[in-house]
């Protein structure tokens, strides 16, 4: 379980206590920055940081913008915020692997390479993103949740980019392991079946 560190945000943390049973990481509090610095244990555990102070001043070898999490549209819904901290932990999660296995086929983070047998794909950064956020994920996801958490676009913007990406994605994958059916869709959104051997 990934560790939440709050840091001189006591309202934030507030609201987190109340709902801790039903959170996927856990909370933990600091009054300031001092005090988060004194932590024994930040080498060895993984962890997010979510502080009021701009981090460009928290920034050192132990938190980076990896694992900083920065507000940049409030207010914020709980719900939008929960999910702001489940990307950012999933994508701390697959930062700190270098190879995933995802449904027979092995994605080195490192080499970018998306493999199976002797057969390799080089893949984009974007490519990865979507790969990442959709098998992470045990529901469907739409062209504006993909727009919003993977582009950072509003949800009302007009655009063909979601679509274009996961097309040319599906195409490299079809192409060079004529598998027609990783990226899957549906009426409500895009997915990539779970595996039951993962």
């Amino acid at each position: 379980m990934y560790n939440v560190f709050i840091i001189n945000f006591n309202s934030l943390y507030e609201i987190l206590d109340e709902i801790k049973e039903n959170l996927s990481f856990k909370i933990i509090k600091f009054e300031n920055e001092d005090d988060f610095q004194k932590n024994p244990e930040l080498d060895k555990i993984e962890y997010l940081v979510i502080s009021k102070t701009d981090h460009k001043l928290l920034l050192n070898n132990n938190i980076t913008d990896k694992n900083f999490l920065d507000f940049n549209d409030l207010p914020l819904s709980l719900k939008k915020l929960l999910e702001l901290i489940n990307i950012k932990l999933i994508k701390l999660k697959f930062n700190n692997q270098s190879k995933i296995i995802i449904k027979g086929y092995e994605l080195n983070l490192n080499s970018k390479f998306f493999s199976k047998g002797n057969l390799n794909l080089k893949l984009t950064e974007k490519e990865i993103e979507i790969i990442l956020y959709l098998y992470n994920s045990k529901i469907k996801h739409s062209v504006a949740d993909l727009q919003k958490n993977i582009w950072d676009y509003s949800e009302n913007m007009e655009t063909h980019t979601v679509e274009t990406h996961i097309y040319r994605l599906r195409k490299k994958i079809s192409d060079i392991f004529k598998d027609e059916n990783f990226v899957l869709s549906h009426k409500s959104g895009y997915f990539i079946e779970q595996n039951s051997s993962i």
